[in-house]
C-alpha cells in the first residue's frame, strides 16, 4: 500500500482536530480498520501515536498565543493519566467485534456532543445561565456541608476561583474540581482504550461548565489529549506492534493539517462544521457496527 491513502486520511483528521479541538481523532480508528486494513488492536495503537502527535502540533500554536489554561489542563491530565494507562491495558483483552461496536456507540455520543456543543458567541446569555445554575448547585452543596463557614473573598490565593458571567451580574465561584476529575478520568480511559483524544468531551465541559472561551477550551483540550496519548503510548510500548509505514505519513499529514485547521476555524461557521461532521460520525458509526456484527 502506498502513502497516498494515509496522507489523505491524515489531512482529514488533522483539519477537524485543529479546527474543532476534538472529534476528528475519533475517525482515525475506523479509517485504519476499513480503509487501511489494520485490525482493531493495531488501529487503536496507531491512533494513539497519530492523535498524540497531531494534538502536540495543534497545542504549540495555542500555547504561543496564550490560549491554554494550564491549571485546568493539569487537573484534567492528573485525573486522566492513570485512566489512560488502565484503558491501554484492557483494550487488548476485548474481542475485536465488541471493541468496534463500542467504538460505534462512542461515535454516536461524539456526534451528539458535537451538535449540542455550546456556541457562547451566539448565545452568551444561555451559556451564562447554564453555568450559573451549575455553580449555584455546587455552592449549595458546599453550603450544606459547611453551613458555618463564611465564603472566602474573591481572588484569595489558593481558592481556585474562576469568574463566571451571568446575564445580569458577575460572580466568582470555586472551580468544581470533582467534575474536572470525573471528566478527566473518562477522557483518559477513552484515550487508552479506544485510542481517541476525547476532545469532544473536554471542550464542552470547559466551555459550558467552567466558562472558558471556545479558543482557550480548544487549546487546553489539545494539551490534555497530548498528555493522555503519551501515557497510553508508554503503556503499550512493550507489547504493541507499530506499522510505521502507515503511522508516519498519516501522522505527518495530520500534524500539518492541524495547523491549517486552526486557521480555517477562525474563518468558517463553527456550528455548520460541527453539524456536518456529526452527520459523518453517525454514518461511519452505523457502517462500523454493521461490519462488526455481520
Amino acid at each position: 500500500m502506498g502513502i497516498v491513502l494515509p496522507v489523505l486520511l491524515g489531512i482529514v483528521i488533522g483539519l477537524v482536530l485543529g479546527g474543532l479541538g476534538g472529534g476528528g481523532a475519533i475517525l482515525t480508528v475506523p479509517a485504519l480498520v476499513f480503509l487501511v486494513g489494520e485490525n482493531a488492536a493495531e488501529a487503536t495503537t496507531s491512533s494513539v501515536v497519530i492523535v498524540g502527535l497531531a494534538a502536540i502540533t495543534g497545542a504549540v500554536g495555542h500555547i504561543r498565543s496564550g490560549r491554554v489554561d494550564w491549571r485546568l489542563g493539569a487537573g484534567f491530565a492528573a485525573a486522566g493519566i492513570p485512566a489512560a494507562w488502565l484503558g491501554s491495558q484492557l483494550t487488548h483483552q476485548v474481542d475485536e467485534a465488541v471493541l468496534l461496536v463500542g467504538f460505534s456507540v462512542l461515535m454516536v455520543l461524539a456526534a451528539v456532543a458535537m451538535v449540542k456543543q455550546p456556541t457562547c458567541a451566539d448565545s452568551p446569555e444561555g451559556c451564562a445561565d447554564i453555568r450559573a445554575r451549575f455553580h449555584a448547585w455546587v455552592t449549595d452543596r458546599r453550603t450544606d456541608r459547611s453551613p458555618t463557614t463564611a465564603p472566602r473573598p474573591a481572588g484569595t490565593p489558593g481558592d481556585g476561583a474562576v469568574a463566571v458571567l451571568t446575564p445580569t451580574s458577575t460572580a466568582v465561584v470555586s472551580t468544581p474540581w470533582p467534575a474536572v476529575a470525573v471528566v478527566g478520568v473518562l477522557v483518559g480511559f477513552l484515550t487508552g482504550f479506544f485510542g481517541v483524544g476525547g476532545g469532544f468531551v473536554i471542550v464542552p465541559a470547559l466551555v459550558l461548565v467552567l466558562g472558558l472561551p471556545m479558543h482557550r477550551a480548544v487549546g487546553t483540550s489539545l494539551v490534555v489529549v497530548a498528555l493522555n496519548s503519551a501515557t497510553a503510548l508508554a503503556s503499550r510500548a512493550g507489547t504493541a506492534e507499530f506499522d510505521w509505514s502507515v503511522i508516519v505519513p498519516f501522522a505527518l499529514a495530520a500534524m500539518t493539517a492541524t495547523l491549517l485547521g486552526r486557521r480555517l476555524a477562525d474563518r468558517l461557521p463553527g456550528a455548520r462544521l460541527r453539524s456536518g461532521f456529526a452527520a459523518l460520525l453517525v454514518a461511519v458509526a452505523a457502517y462500523t457496527a454493521l461490519n462488526a456484527l455481520l
